[in-house]
């Protein structure tokens, strides 16, 4: 055999990787694409800066030899791994392919996306990962599980050290869906879905009939169980959310999120006194506050449609990330119940362990009654969100639009809960409950002993009112900053972030506490 040039030799390995590039062939790509999907690479493509994408392990191979493993063609083993970059910041990504096994994930493969998640706690980076994956290889028996064990160590081990995003494309099912729920944001297209088992094994243990879709379709994963973040309709708009999301995030819990595109307009906005009526009782949409606060109306919302009693999402002010956390008056009339306060404490922790300044708004009747809420558990999950602002060390600006009563108010990043900075409308009501429930216990005797009972019911009613049900009680306390014109609303939170930005404080020394259940 004749020696070969350096040419030869390039040559051949430009041969073998067009040829593990291809994944699983014309004919797999085709029917991806045929099914409204985009590759594992097209992803990347979308995902990535163009031309920055540096892959690993591209050449990896599977060990196994059992079940025709030996003579099995799979190419990068079903996953490509790498580092790119995200509006120009570096990202560690793996993106699961489908074309090659149907994106089964075997000890190999597995171990490559170990690698990546390794590499971003190592370096700092962010990590995505895309899944659309058939499941566990059963070929390769207790090698595969002992992958996926490994992927789950490595979600906790960047849990609150580097920011995780899941972005889900097709299927993911099994043990595969638990990797997902570990991350911090879960995207997930109409055209995938994610369960623990799947219909045919629901039938056939439960009797229970139900669609893959009505399952773990992404409207059910939005509306009922809360599992995922994001909605969308097609991989090109879920990756589309995937960058703007990482453009609000920073890299690691070591850097705060890059300043913006900052708006300095702070200039007194009189619209803002028109959006929340003065009527306790009538609803508003709280996200018109929101985005008046935000530089340039930018508002990023999380988990849009669970528990829409609570408003949480990403925005900026003067160019610097911060969390929105609120009321919804439209909902439920803004309480506080067992869904909203998962979904409050889970995000206020987030933004507490990536530097994120937090403002929250507040217009909160109390929590949720109900014997239902009782039972399930309204306590320890009201006590989540008491306990996420407590071991808040971020910056924590507090406006009350309007209502806070009893617990509920105490819930909503109160001044004794750690708020830095409190301020009040004039249209707070801050008080044990409201003036109608309050003046029944407080002047019960008055009232029944009145010749006019209605009468002197209304009277005590607002005798109540008068006293307690303002922001001035709660100012003279202490327990509110200033009472402000809405229309200044952005200009003071403004402020306050700015004279807060170095802040620091000094917990007790323990290993971590221990959230309430």
């Amino acid at each position: 055999m004749a020696a070969q040039s350096m040419t030869d030799l390039v040559a051949d390995l430009d041969a073998k990787r067009a040829l593990a590039e291809a994944g699983g062939g014309p004919a797999r790509i085709e029917k991806q694409h045929a099914q409204g999907k985009l590759t594992a690479r097209e992803r990347l493509d979308v995902l990535l800066d163009a031309d920055s994408f540096q892959e690993s392990s591209l050449f990896r191979k599977n060990r196994t030899t059992t079940f025709g493993m030996d003579k099995a063609n799979a190419p990068a083993d079903g996953v490509v791994t790498g580092v790119g970059l995200v509006h120009g910041r570096p990202v560690n990504v793996a993106s699961q392919d489908f074309t090659v096994m149907g994106g089964s994930a075997g000890e190999a493969h597995s171990k490559k996306v170990v690698e990546m998640m390794e590499s971003a706690l190592q370096n700092g980076n962010p990590f995505v990962f895309i899944n659309d994956s058939g499941g566990a290889r059963v070929q390769e028996g207790i090698d595969s599980l002992s992958g996926y064990g490994q992927v789950f160590y490595a979600n906790v081990k960047l849990s609150g050290v580097v920011p995780q995003v899941s972005v889900i494309l097709g299927p993911c099912a099994g043990g595969a869906a638990y990797a997902p729920a570990l991350t911090d944001f879960i995207i997930q297209t109409r055209k995938a879905y994610m369960f623990i088992t799947g219909p045919g094994v629901i039938k056939q243990v439960t009797g229970e009939e139900v669609t893959q879709d009505a399952l773990g379709g992404a409207d059910a994963h939005m509306q009922r169980s809360g599992v995922i973040h994001f909605v969308a309709d097609d991989d090109d708009q879920a990756l589309l959310i995937a960058q703007k999301l990482l453009s609000f995030l920073p890299q690691n819990n070591g850097e705060e999120a890059p300043i913006t595109d900052p708006d300095m307009n702070v200039a007194p906005d009189l619209s803002m006194r028109d959006i929340v009526p003065l009527e306790g009782t009538k609803g508003y949409d709280v996200r018109e506050v929101i985005r008046k606060i935000a530089d340039h109306a930018d508002f990023l919302e999380v988990q849009a449609q669970y528990a829409t009693n609570l408003v949480v999402g990403f925005g900026r002010v003067a160019g610097r990330t911060v969390g929105f956390v609120a009321n919804q008056p439209s909902a439920m009339a803004g309480v506080l119940d067992i869904n909203a306060s998962d979904k409050g404490s889970r995000f206020v922790r987030f933004c507490d362990s990536f530097n994120i300044p937090i403002v929250t708004l507040v217009d909160v009747p109390g929590f949720m009654p109900g014997v239902a809420q009782e039972h399930g558990g309204i306590i320890r999950h009201g006590a989540k969100l008491l306990f996420a602002y407590s071991a808040c060390t971020v910056p924590l600006v507090t406006v009350v639009l309007r209502k806070a009563y009893g617990g509920a108010y105490l819930a909503m990043a109160c001044r004794d809960l750690g708020a830095d900075a409190v301020f009040a409308w004039p249209t707070a009501e801050i008080a044990v409950m409201g003036a109608e429930g309050a003046a029944a216990v407080v002047f019960a005797r008055e009232i029944k002993a009145a010749d006019d009972p209605e009468a002197k019911r209304a009277e005590m009613i607002q005798e109540y009112r008068d006293t307690f049900a303002t922001p001035f009680m709660a100012a003279s306390r202490g327990l509110v900053d200033d009472i402000i014109d809405p229309a200044e609303t952005r200009s003071k939170v403004a402020f306050a972030l700015e004279q807060l930005a170095g802040k620091r404080k000094i917990r007790p020394a323990k290993k971590h506490g221990v959230f309430p259940s």
